[in-house]
């Protein structure tokens, strides 16, 4: 270990974090949490006796390290798990025990949701939440918060005596409704996905209306759950990006010295298009607050008309993105990511100005406060930062490009960013751009899967819409149709159309 770092580590919190190990080059070569930094961190340069080989080859690289307090150590584990993804050190890969991540698996479709986990994520209409480094950890933190919204770990069998789950208050109690356990559901959901303030504030208003209605039993039962939350609050917390120290994302302050923006961009937006030869057009909106992803807050679009034409997808999602409406729900994005070159880029700039620039608006509206937001592309095969001279408002540091190793590319209307791929910037811009691109093939692949379904199902004689709305809400899928019992579908859609349906979709 250097004298520099030496000294530095001198200084290491006693709080719960993110460490980064980074190799003489500055490149960061693992990310790791800890319930206490000071203790995890010095750990790694004490005796390396007891070391396997490939630890010891870490330590031996590690000329420098940062680190990022958080508020628990449950935070620590899900911000390790969004940098790793960012950053892909090549140590977390090499040190890695599982073969693959594991990820919270709810089908929000299904009457009676489970909470399940998969290294596998399918493509079968549940909702996947990570993935996660650390399965152990995410499983605890889950057991925490059941006792606060009890869940089911497997699909339950109706009119069955309560078990001991129930008895103790990790399943729902006996007599709520499917819709009401979903929305104790949904509400576990906005927790792992950063939205405990909100949470705790909608519980609060819930209480004090229970209260004023002298339904004292469910006010005491919120009130309860409160307390439960305040007290996870000391060993375990979801939603990194509530407590995340925005000045210490290097990545974000080098984006603002290299692009001369006038605040840290606190909420970034990426888009991506996706179709199949014009058919089943959407486009994707992932928000990454304080550099971050915030999946509570991303959004999907379904093109009004179908274009194979991807500047023209681009110009109509932004244009509805900055409509009045949408802008006073969803806030005002900081800076916007283009997934695309030039093209994509102008055509997302021109909706801008025609919604937002527009001459007829007055006075101090969103969308004139939209009109100054900055906007850039990032191409894929080179992997440069798109900058329209006139209209991306960005100005570009000569001296911060220099600093990175970068260079420029003019031309007549835009500029190409080149900087190293190894660069903070490019690692951040690459993890939104491939987190737009995956939610935008994912909406696309649900709205294909569904009209494959829907076509399916139209050829069956005496299936009609109401028909197929039960058939999908029953069994989820076409391919929950066809694996369901002839018993099955007669209780669903009564005997006759259950043997028509058998002979037009035989078992699968």
């Amino acid at each position: 270990m250097n004298k520099a770092l030496e000294e530095k580590l001198k200084s290491l919190p006693r709080s719960s974090g993110v460490y980064f190990h980074k190799s003489a080059d500055g490149e960061i070569i693992y990310v790791g949490k800890a319930a206490v930094l000071k203790n995890r961190v010095k750990q790694y340069f004490q005796s390396t006796r007891d070391m396997d080989v490939k630890t010891r080859a870490l330590v031996a690289e590690i000329n420098d390290t940062d680190w990022i307090e958080t508020e628990s150590e449950i935070d620590a584990l899900f911000l390790e798990s969004e940098m790793v993804k960012r950053y892909m050190p090549r140590y977390n890969i090499l040190l890695r025990d599982d073969k693959s991540q594991l990820f919270v698996r709810i089908d929000m479709k299904s009457e009676w949701p489970y909470v399940g986990y998969t290294r596998n994520p399918a493509d079968d209409g549940a909702e996947y939440y990570g993935p996660y480094y650390n399965g152990f950890a995410v499983k605890k933190a889950l057991r925490y918060l059941r006792k606060v919204f009890p869940y089911y770990t497997k699909t339950p069998k109706q009119n069955d005596r309560p078990d001991l789950d129930v008895h103790i208050g990790l399943s729902p109690k006996m007599g709520t409704t499917s819709d009401e356990y979903k929305a104790s559901l949904r509400k576990l959901v906005q927790y792992i996905e950063g939205g405990r303030k909100l949470l705790t504030r909608d519980l609060e208003q819930e209480m004090k209306r229970a209260a004023a209605d002298h339904d004292f039993e469910n006010a005491a039962t919120i009130r309860n759950k409160l307390h439960n939350l305040r007290e996870l609050q000391s060993r375990i917390m979801f939603g990194d990006k509530e407590f995340l120290d925005i000045s210490k994302d290097k990545a974000l302050g080098d984006l603002v010295d290299l692009l001369g923006l006038s605040k840290v961009p606190a909420r970034i937006e990426g888009y991506d298009i996706s179709h199949m030869s014009g058919t089943n057009v959407v486009a994707s909106m992932v928000v990454f607050s304080n550099g971050v992803s915030d999946r509570a807050n991303y959004r999907k679009f379904k093109t009004k008309i179908e274009h194979n034409n991807d500047f023209y997808n681009m110009n109509e999602t932004l244009t509805r993105r900055l409509s009045e409406k949408n802008l006073k729900s969803w806030g005002v994005p900081d800076l916007i990511v283009i997934d695309g070159g030039k093209g994509q880029l102008d055509a997302a700039l021109q909706a801008r100005d025609e919604r937002c620039n527009n001459n007829l608006l007055q006075g101090p509206t969103l969308q004139r406060k939209a009109g100054a937001i900055p906007f850039i592309g990032l191409a894929k095969r080179e992997e440069q930062i798109v900058v329209h001279h006139a209209k991306s408002l960005v100005t570009i540091n000569k001296a911060k490009l220099a600093e990175l190793d970068g260079y420029t590319t003019v031309t007549d209307e835009f500029t190409l960013i080149n900087l190293p791929h190894s660069t903070h910037i490019i690692k951040l811009l690459q993890r939104i751009r491939d987190e737009s691109h995956r939610f935008a093939v994912s909406y696309h692949t649900v709205l294909k899967r569904a009209k494959q379904t829907s076509s399916l199902l139209e050829e069956i004689p005496g299936v009609g819409p109401a028909t197929r709305r039960k058939l999908l809400k029953t069994f989820g899928s076409l391919r929950g149709i066809q694996a369901a019992s002839l018993e099955d579908l007669t209780v669903a859609v009564g005997a006759g159309k259950a043997e028509v349906i058998r002979r037009y979709l035989p078992t699968s």
